[in-house]
């Protein structure tokens, strides 16, 4: 399964709670971290829902 890499970029004050917990439900705690996540519809439907504050990388598949 490929991997994704999102960094979070833009502040979430101003923009409504849900998308600010949805930051939260990512991983995320500070600006500028960068968490991974397996590339799963859940995950990128909370993408799609804060894409203007975020940053996405696609990994590809790596041998464990």
């Amino acid at each position: 399964m490929s991997r994704l890499r999102i960094t979070w970029c833009k502040s979430g004050i101003g923009y409504p709670r849900d998308q600010r917990r949805t930051l939260r439900a990512l991983g995320f705690r500070r600006l500028n971290q960068t968490v991974e996540h397996d590339d799963t519809a859940p995950i990128r439907g909370m993408i799609l829902k804060v894409k203007h504050l975020v940053k996405v990388e696609e990994r590809g598949f790596e041998a464990e």
